[in-house]
């Protein structure tokens, strides 16, 4: 959560003001989408709210779903949709059909007022764990001036208080991500001497209470530093409690060691038959010689491959040409995919060439507000936002595209124009969102009316039909 000679807050200070002003004008729009190019508008009409939907099966009328781009010559110019009526069974979405082909029957039916239905938004890096959220207002302490072990003594400090209400912070948490349109998280929890396993314990019961409302995977974090806090033992019982996940932690800066470090982290890995999401901000030399050691220890254990994360890896925004390209290729060919917030800042991670060599990307909220950052919103259209504003997709197309990050890669709309979701039986992942069509969304951070996790309304309302 925090960075090294390279501080987080160089990446992501500016990040607030650069959004601020396009949170406020989506606010403004909430009421009501732009028409589409198909010349309809979204109904906006008055009816009374349903916050529960208890049926299994029912059907979701009215919902505005993509079906091609238009476009003038090679240009898409815009995103023709048109409405259709969903039948949602035990989950999935077991029947698509336009409106004017509307059978009647016995099974509930709910009206989405001619909402833009998008898949739902997925948090691949955040900390339930240790969050301000849900309590009262706190900003962090000052940053300058302070290491990253002055940041780790701090935070020695503070867990215990956090430990009493971390269940309740983290559910509040939930909730706000679930406002958000978000229904799939990876979270990081902390393992470390101060807490032990507890912060581990009082994340699994808060994420056991939303077992059907939202799905979460658990990284063992050791926030303190693996070696430098001696926790090996304690992450190796952290995996045999249901972690899915071996975390690691700058190797060089906490752990004064980078193959040691790394080392000790990939032998859990390998002996409790988990994946690795690793924590690395470094970017002096050590920083890319750590990834550059990820990639060859992965080659040397294939049983790796296609379950390596790196979070953040501030070092690939320091790398240029001939060795970024190598580092590239090395990373698709063992199959990592990389978690990032999107930072802005000096340097900009090369997260379009990632994508570029089949490397998926994914974003997170990493913080909402705790010790670390006061300004994170939840919102993965916002990351979405930030990635179209960083790489310039300002056109439709690229706009439409810059969802990806936010939604695990999943778009209603191929790169020619199929539409590829949603599909017959697929899962009901989806939030309905007051806009026109994708590029929109991106584009105006516009308002998730209702989120949907498995078939089940999870947050948001919809109408009775």
């Amino acid at each position: 959560m925090h960075t090294s000679e390279k501080s987080r807050r160089h990446f992501l200070s500016h990040s607030a003001r650069l959004t601020a002003g396009g949170a406020l004008l989506a606010s403004g729009m909430a009421s009501t989408a732009t028409a589409s190019s198909t010349g309809s508008r979204p109904i906006c009409e008055e009816a009374p709210a349903v916050r529960s939907i208890t049926a299994s099966h029912y059907q979701l009328r009215n919902v505005r779903l993509e079906e091609g781009f238009e476009r003038e010559g090679e240009t898409t110019i815009a995103t023709k949709t048109a409405l259709y009526d969903l039948e949602i069974n035990q989950g999935k979405i077991t029947a698509i059909e336009p409106v004017k082909n509307r059978l009647k029957g016995t099974l509930p039916a709910f009206d989405a007022q001619g909402l833009l239905l998008l898949p739902a938004t997925r948090d691949m890096h955040i900390h339930l764990d240790k969050t301000f959220y849900g309590g009262p207002w706190e900003a962090p302490r000052p940053r300058k001036g302070k290491t990253i072990m002055d940041m780790i003594a701090r935070e020695q400090t503070i867990i215990p208080r956090l430990l009493p209400d971390s269940v309740q912070h983290a559910e509040a948490l939930i909730a706000l991500l679930q406002a958000k349109g978000t229904t799939v998280a990876r979270s990081h929890c902390n393992i470390d001497p101060v807490s032990g396993l507890k912060s581990l314990e009082h994340l699994q019961t808060a994420l056991q209470k939303h077992q059907q409302d939202f799905s979460c995977e658990i990284v063992a974090f050791p926030q303190h530093g693996l070696l430098h806090s001696n926790v090996d033992g304690l992450m190796r019982e952290a995996m045999q409690m249901g972690v899915q996940y071996v975390g690691g932690l700058d190797p060089t800066n906490v752990d004064g060691a980078m193959e040691k470090s790394l080392d000790a982290m990939f032998r859990i890995a390998l002996d409790m038959h988990k994946g690795v999401d690793i924590h690395l901000h470094e970017t002096s030399p050590a920083g890319i010689a750590a990834v550059k050691y990820m990639i060859k220890t992965v080659a040397q254990n294939p049983q790796l491959k296609g379950k390596v994360t790196l979070s953040h890896g501030f070092a690939l925004s320091v790398m240029a040409d001939d060795e970024l390209e190598e580092v590239i290729n090395g990373l698709a060919e063992q199959q990592f995919s990389v978690a990032s917030t999107v930072p802005i800042g000096k340097r900009s991670m090369p997260l379009p060439q990632l994508s570029e060599k089949g490397i998926l990307v994914m974003t997170g909220t990493d913080s909402v507000i705790d010790h670390w950052s006061p300004f994170g919103t939840g919102s993965m259209l916002e990351k979405a936002n930030l990635y179209a504003q960083l790489y310039g997709n300002i056109d439709e197309f690229s706009l439409s595209r810059s969802l990806a990050i936010a939604t695990g890669n999943i778009l209603p709309l191929s790169d020619t124009g199929e539409r590829q979701w949603p599909v017959l039986n697929s899962p009901a992942e989806m939030m309905l969102v007051s806009a026109s069509c994708s590029a929109e969304a991106v584009a105006r951070l516009s308002d998730v009316r209702a989120t949907f996790h498995q078939g089940r309304l999870v947050s948001g309302a919809v109408s009775k039909a």
